[in-house]
């Protein structure tokens, strides 16, 4: 589990990760989407997706591998429980 979190414990790397699963894949896209990042960040978190086999550049795209995919149900567990337990 330290393993998964030391990945997806980055600040903005899950919402990067939503977006993507999203269908955002220009890196203009997910600059406006993140609204606060700033473009050395995103691409920092980008490339580190990369590096871990979670992202994949395709020329001026990028698109979640099938590691990156496998990610989603987390994320949507998360925006779950967000809505559940802390959203009034």
């Amino acid at each position: 589990m330290s393993s998964t979190a030391a990945i997806v414990g980055g600040k903005w790397t899950l919402l990067v990760i939503r977006d993507l699963a999203a269908g955002c894949c220009r890196f203009c896209e997910l600059e406006r989407s993140l609204e606060g990042i700033s473009p050395r960040t995103l691409s920092l978190r980008l490339r580190f997706l990369e590096d871990e086999g979670i992202v994949r550049r395709t020329g001026g795209d990028y698109e979640l591998t099938d590691k990156g995919e496998a990610l989603a149900p987390l994320i949507e567990s998360m925006r779950d429980y967000g809505a559940k337990y802390l959203c009034p």
